[in-house]
């Protein structure tokens, strides 16, 4: 049985009593953490340095404070108004600020993206690792204590239910294998009531956590990153990787401006297929060979570690609406186009023939038949036949008249157990949240939350058979996002040269391997063909790069901003070619010269004259009349920055970019002297710039105002 309490104190104290000795903690990526609970033992243990405390996890996500002092300035009531009480955890600022006791490690296995560049503690302790192993590795270092916020609901017999909401990705897995291998381990739940319950493979058994943990100071605002701003770039890469999306197959996308782009792209491809077609042909010097640009009529089933917003808007739109079967028979129907939008009678025929239900039917088969959806609730069996209410039917199904009865009365109203979306861990602005907390119950249930093993691996059976999720995963796009893919497509994607990790590998290597297993999957990766920061512009696409997330002999598809390159099965000299095509123009001459003097490209190649004018002022030519249409705007999902917001953070991105080039910052200077720009004054207030007296503010304030 499970204890419970109510004080956060309370709770460490029993958690001290149990776990004796060194603390090996194990903890949710993103916002399954239980902060308040997680800082209450952290807090305890630093204080006493008799006890060691290893935390393994991911994802520590914190408040955005600014890089700078004008930053800061933005940033305070835009975090005071979206993130609300969400508390920082006390081991992410120490970590940050190399301030963690020496009796207390932060071990991650994928970092926030960028945050920990150059932090020699957090590089130091990061464990590079598949997502899906991450259970095994954590094991290995004597994991004992695991620690999550759960939501909860009281179910219909008037008990309590909990479920790991958004992050049913691991956990479950932890505790099993713990107790297969009769290794303790103490599992503490913390109800956080803003957490949207998830039914399905997220509601929790009873008895699985050892203590639960519901009380003040527990409730708090889920982090919720405001949607980013699609730029040109990431439009034109959504555009073309929507293109590859086969109609009935099935979608992995990730977070962010990229993800947001595809989504988009997606519903304007089903919902303006002209205007759609025209965009494309533009960007694809009017060859749209291979490409898909109709609307959908079967749908898209979602299939993806990360459930994000852009997910969520293509439920809403009506384009994840192709449902997964729990059973493989009906799920070979489903895919064989044999099964309705609702349950008749001739899928009683069909499983007849496949040998799934007998004729009379027998106990199993109505378990069966019901638990689906087929016949409704409350159908049971008798020696005289099938019964409801006081009427008896033949449960022959195997003669016409009885079969014509049954559809007559005993079919069921709508599908059960079916599945539109399955993912592993969910995070996404606000008003995603709340979309799910209001969600109406039936089409909730078909968004199932789940095991890791079960998104990322083919063969991990722990919930479904290798030959179901092969017969549910047909047709699929795994689309992932880069940051260099080499000349011979090898790709980087969560760390550099140096060694220093950005983020993590995450599940990607997964889904690339899992995209050459199934027999009509591609794996696209995505990257923009330049980076611009203060080194300097940089080409994406290298010669070589020293770290390597995707081998080559992996390669697939990539996608840039000036294209699709389809790599599969190419020679070498061919790969080259078509990632050239799509690199920027200002790079290709020299990585030409580098595939030549390497030997891996013909002396006399020349590039192709329509690939020679990559450039972002020929994208922004080519997509300009459809922004200013409206069919790509900047935040086609909205937006939590008010109007005011908004304008500031462009003349604040302005900025940025300028301080890190200095021909631009001059440039930049000698038009703020040109005479005095008028600003609101609520925007210098907003900036703490409105008493500027030091040089210094002041210059700030004539370069912002010059810049609006």
């Amino acid at each position: 049985m499970s204890r419970s309490t109510n004080s956060l104190e309370q709770a460490v104290d029993l958690i001290l009593q149990q776990v004796q000795g060194d603390i090996v903690m194990a903890i949710p990526l993103g916002i399954g953490k239980p902060n308040p609970l997680v800082n209450a033992l952290y807090r305890r243990i630093a204080a006493q340095a008799d006890r060691r405390l290893k935390i393994f996890t991911a994802l520590s996500l914190e408040k955005p404070s600014g890089a700078s002092e004008l930053e800061a300035h933005f940033l305070a009531p835009l975090v005071e108004r979206v993130f609300a009480d969400y508390p920082d955890m006390d081991y992410v600022k120490a970590l940050r600020s190399r301030s963690l006791p020496a009796h207390i490690e932060v071990h991650e296995f994928f970092m926030k993206t960028g945050d920990y560049l150059g932090n020699e503690p957090a590089q130091q302790g990061f464990v590079c690792t598949n997502y899906s192993f991450a259970v095994r590795d954590m094991m290995s270092h004597g994991v004992n204590l695991i620690m999550q916020a759960v939501a909860t609901r009281e179910a219909a017999d008037g008990s309590t239910e909990l479920s790991l909401s958004c992050n049913p990705d691991l956990s479950f897995d932890l505790l099993e294998r713990m107790q297969a291998q009769d290794r303790p381990i103490m599992a503490v739940a913390m109800v956080n009531r803003e957490l949207p319950f998830m039914p399905g493979h997220a509601i929790v058994p009873a008895g699985l956590f050892d203590l639960v943990l519901d009380g003040p100071g527990c409730s708090h605002a889920l982090f919720a990153p405001p949607n980013a701003s699609i730029n040109w770039a990431d439009y034109a890469i959504g555009l073309h990787a929507a293109s590859l999306v086969q109609d009935g197959g099935t979608l992995q996308i990730g977070i962010g401006s990229l993800g947001d782009a595809i989504a988009q792209a997606l519903i304007v491809r089903d919902r303006q297929s002209e205007a759609y077609q025209q965009i494309l042909s533009s960007l694809c010097h009017g060859e749209l060979t291979g490409r898909d640009t109709g609307a959908f009529a079967e749908g898209l089933y979602g299939c993806s570690e990360m459930f994000v917003n852009g997910f969520m808007r293509l439920i809403d739109a009506g384009l994840i609406r192709r449902r997964v079967f729990a059973d493989l028979s009906l799920q070979n129907l489903a895919t064989a186009g044999r099964l309705g939008e609702r349950p008749d009678a001739t899928v009683l025929q069909a499983l007849l023939e496949m040998g799934r239900i007998a004729s009379p039917l027998r106990p199993q088969d109505l378990d069966f038949l019901v638990e689906y959806g087929i016949f409704k609730t409350g159908v049971r069996l008798t020696p005289q036949g099938l019964a409801l209410g006081e009427r008896v039917f033949s449960h022959d199904v195997s003669q016409p008249e009885a079969i014509a009865a049954i559809a007559q009365d005993l079919l069921g109203e709508r599908w059960l157990k079916t599945t539109l979306m399955h993912g592993g861990f969910f995070l996404g602005p606000r008003d995603f949240y709340q979309r799910l907390r209001d969600m109406p119950a039936d089409l909730l249930d078909q968004i199932d939350m789940t095991r890791i093993g079960f998104i990322n691996e083919l063969h991990d059976d722990a919930i479904g058979s290798q030959a179901l999720k092969r017969a549910q995963r047909v047709k699929a796009r795994l689309i992932n996002t880069a940051m260099k893919v080499t000349l011979l497509g090898a790709a980087s994607s969560d760390g550099m040269e140096s060694g220093q990790m950005v983020s993590g590998v995450g599940g990607q290597y997964n889904f690339v391997a899992m995209a050459h297993a199934l027999p009509d999957a591609r794996s696209i990766l995505m990257l923009r063909s330049t980076h611009d920061n203060k080194d300097g512009l940089r080409s994406n696409i290298v010669w070589s790069y020293a770290n390597c997330t995707i081998p080559r002999h992996l390669r697939d598809v990539v996608i840039t901003e000036y294209g699709v390159a389809e790599l599969r099965g190419c020679t070498d000299a061919e790969c080259i070619k078509r990632l050239l095509v799509i690199a920027d123009s200002r790079f290709q001459a020299t990585l030409i010269a580098e595939a030549k003097a390497h030997g891996k490209l013909e002396a006399d190649y020349q590039l192709p004259e329509w690939a020679s004018h990559n450039s972002p002022d020929m994208l922004r030519e080519k997509l300009r009349p459809w922004r200013n249409e409206g069919v790509l705007p900047d935040f086609p999902f909205g937006t939590d920055l008010n109007e005011d917001e908004l304008v500031i953070v462009r003349a604040l991105k302005k900025l940025k970019h300028a301080s890190h080039h200095p021909v631009e910052l001059v440039g930049m200077i000698l038009r703020s002297l040109r005479g005095e720009h008028p600003v609101p004054q609520a925007y210098l207030e907003r900036l703490g710039l409105a008493d500027a007296k030091s040089f210094k503010d002041l210059f700030v304030r004539r370069l912002f105002a010059s810049n609006l």
